[in-house]
């Protein structure tokens, strides 16, 4: 048997997180398990979505953030680690000179990674293996600043859209009903099927939203049980949502857009039902990490 222990930084517009992964192969057989978890909620996006740009105290606190974590990787003896960085960075004016002082100060080299390749990364998780072979799937990941939504049939992927819809930017007032009805247009076009459609929901709001929903492990979600779960919540004030139901702070406010999202697809696509998986970007990253490693044909980053 052989254990490599791999790392993945996903740089979102709400949190930066890393995630451990232990992978083991034992003959044939190949697992991935997460050995922890870290998130910091720098929320990037409250920047990038409404100067443009990030502050001084916003990249100080981002390069402490960095460092912090190639102290972590250089404790861990991590293989290979990869860093991406999505929607905040990508629409932040100075983030070349942000991406050249984490290399400079922590080694550390940063990728900004356009929709396209978010949905590569978030197919790497082997979605395929959650599915049926005659049913069709929406993938939808929801962030700060975009959401990925992916069509999967017959155990292939069809077609998938990056839409500048998140919660950051629902929150700072910039998503307009144009932005919302592109994606509806989208998700209508992309459905020709006449099978039943069943989501699959990746990201923290998401999951929060699942936990609230009492749920067993590996029940779908319905359609109109997780509209009720929007109801309640939004019945409750921000800091009550805090306080009555425990919600982090930087969860209570983002977690009703989400659902928002969520229920908004679901209605597009005719979906009744919504499976929560626990993966996200980061998985991705360390599937494909773990494939690169076994080709040998890239340089492995280490520190």
């Amino acid at each position: 048997m052989k254990l490599y222990r791999f790392a993945a930084i996903d740089i979102g517009s709400n949190a930066v997180r890393l995630l451990f992964s232990n992978v083991v192969e034992d003959g044939i057989n190949v697992s991935f398990k997460k050995s922890s978890l870290l998130r910091v909620p720098l929320r990037l996006g409250e920047d990038s979505f409404s100067l443009g740009k990030l502050t001084p105290k916003k990249i100080d606190k981002f390069v402490d953030t960095m460092k912090a974590f190639s102290l972590l990787m250089k404790v861990h003896d991590v293989v290979a680690f990869r860093a991406c960085a999505t929607s905040a960075m990508r629409e932040a004016s100075n983030s070349k000179e942000i991406v050249a002082r984490v290399k400079k100060e922590t080694g550390i080299e940063i990728e900004v990674i356009d929709g396209k390749e978010e949905a590569e990364i978030i197919y790497a998780n082997q979605i395929v293996e959650l599915i049926d072979d005659d049913s069709h799937y929406l993938y939808v990941d929801v962030g700060g600043g975009s959401t990925e939504v992916t069509l999967f049939g017959s155990r292939k992927l069809i077609d998938s859209h990056s839409f500048d819809i998140g919660t950051l930017r629902i929150l700072s007032g910039n998503v307009s009903k144009a932005d919302f009805d592109e994606m509806k247009e989208w998700v209508k076009k992309v459905i020709t099927t006449k099978k039943e459609i069943n989501l699959i929901g990746s990201g923290g709001n998401i999951n929060k939203l699942y936990k609230l929903s009492g749920k067993k492990e590996n029940q779908p979600l319905l359609y109109d049980e997780l509209n009720e779960i929007h109801k309640f919540i939004m019945y409750y004030s921000l800091d009550e949502r805090i306080k009555v139901l425990g919600l982090n702070p930087d969860r209570a406010d983002v977690i009703i857009p989400a659902a928002d999202i969520y229920l908004k697809i679901m209605k597009w696509s005719g979906a009744k039902k919504i499976i929560v998986p626990t993966i996200g970007v980061s998985d991705g990253i360390i599937h494909l990490l773990y494939q690169q490693f076994k080709r040998r044909k890239k340089r492995i980053i280490t520190l």
